[in-house]
C-alpha cells in the first residue's frame, strides 16, 4: 500500500489528462446515476447523454428530476429517464429496482453518486438508521444488491465481459472509522456528532466498494470508489448561510467533480481498476489502509446483508 496522496494534492489537483471528449461512444449502454437531479450527478448525466447513453436519473423528488431532465434535454438534445429512488427508505429502493428491471434487460454502469452530508443530527432514515450511513452506505448497498443479477447478466453478454459500479466516497473517509453501534439511532449515535457520522459513511463507502470488488470481480463487476474532489454542489445544503456564501470561492465546479467518476465509468482503461480508489482529477490514489482490511469488509457486508434480508 502506497502513501495516501496529500490533502493539498487532492484539494488542488493537477489538470486532468482525461476530458469529456475522451468519453467513448456509449450507444446501446444503459446507465443509472443516483442523485442525478443536481450537482455532480446531473453533470455526469449530461456527459453520458452527449455520448449517446441511455441514462436513468434516479432521484427522490420527481418534480426536481423532471426539471433536471428538461434542462438536460435542452442542453444535449437527448432525454434522460426518471427512476424514483429514495435511498433513505428501503421499501423505496426495492420498488425502484423492480421498476428498473421491469423496463430494462441490461445495466452497463451504476453510478452510486447520491449522498447526504452533515444534516441535522436528529434526522434518521425511514427505517431508523443514521441518515448519513443509512443513505450513503446501506441505501446504495441494497440498491446495488438488487441490481446484481442484471449487472452480472449484462457483463456476461458484453464484448469485454465487464460492467462498472462506481461508488462516490470522499477525502473525508481519512477521518472516518466504523462504529457499528452508531449505524442505528441509540446512545452511541447520539454521542457522535454529525461530522463524524459523515466521515464514517464515506469510510464505509470505500470498505463496501472494495468488498464488492472482492466478491464479484470474477463475475465481471468492476467496483471502484473515489473522491470526486472538493466541489460546490447541493451536498453543502446543510451548511450555515455564511459558510454557504463562501463555498463557491474555495470549491471546484461540478464539471470538475464529474470527471473522475466518468473516467471510472466509461474509459477503456478502467476495466483494470477493480477495487481501486480514485482521486481528482482522474487519477489512481490510495485510500486509508484499514479500509482495505478483508475482515472489516466481511464484517460490514454481513451487517448490511442482515439489515435488508427481510425487506
Amino acid at each position: 500500500m502506497g502513501q495516501i496522496p496529500s490533502v493539498f494534492s487532492q484539494s488542488f489537483p493537477p489538470k486532468s489528462r482525461f476530458t469529456f471528449n475522451d468519453i467513448p461512444d456509449l450507444s446501446g449502454k444503459v446507465i443509472i446515476v443516483t442523485g442525478a437531479n443536481t450537482g455532480i450527478g446531473k453533470e455526469t448525466v449530461k456527459a453520458l447523454l452527449t455520448h449517446d447513453a441511455k441514462v436513468y436519473v434516479a432521484a427522490r423528488s420527481e418534480e426536481k428530476a423532471h426539471r433536471a431532465i428538461q434542462d438536460l434535454l435542452e442542453a444535449t438534445g437527448k432525454e434522460a429517464h426518471f427512476l424514483k429512488l429514495d435511498l433513505s427508505d428501503l421499501q423505496s429502493i426495492k420498488a425502484a429496482a423492480e421498476e428498473f428491471t421491469s423496463k430494462e434487460k441490461e445495466l452497463h454502469v451504476l453510478f452510486n453518486n447520491a449522498g447526504v452530508m452533515w444534516p441535522p443530527h436528529e434526522l434518521l432514515t425511514a427505517d431508523g438508521y443514521d441518515l448519513q450511513f443509512g443513505t450513503n452506505v446501506l441505501g446504495h448497498f441494497y440498491f446495488t444488491k438488487l441490481l446484481l443479477p442484471i449487472l452480472i447478466s449484462t457483463a456476461k453478454s458484453s464484448p469485454d465481459g465487464h460492467v462498472r459500479v462506481v461508488n462516490s466516497s470522499s477525502m473525508g473517509h481519512i477521518q472516518g472509522r466504523l462504529d457499528f453501534n452508531t449505524f442505528r439511532d441509540g446512545p452511541a449515535r447520539k454521542r457522535t456528532n454529525t461530522y463524524a457520522l459523515y466521515y464514517q459513511s464515506k469510510f464505509g463507502n470505500v470498505v463496501y466498494a472494495t468488498e464488492l470488488a472482492r466478491r464479484y470481480g470474477d463475475d465481471g463487476i468492476i467496483s471502484t470508489s473515489l473522491n470526486p474532489g472538493i466541489i460546490a454542489s447541493d451536498l453543502t445544503r446543510y451548511l450555515n448561510p455564511v459558510a454557504r456564501f463562501f463555498v463557491p470561492l474555495v470549491l471546484h465546479s461540478v464539471s470538475h467533480g464529474a470527471l473522475t467518476q466518468l473516467w471510472a465509468g466509461t474509459s477503456a482503461e478502467a476495466v483494470t481498476f477493480n477495487g481501486m480508489y480514485l482521486i481528482p482529477w482522474a487519477r489512481i490514489g490510495e485510500p486509508r489502509p484499514d479500509t482495505q482490511d478483508p475482515e472489516m469488509g466481511k464484517a460490514l457486508w454481513t451487517w448490511l446483508e442482515e439489515q435488508v434480508e427481510r425487506v
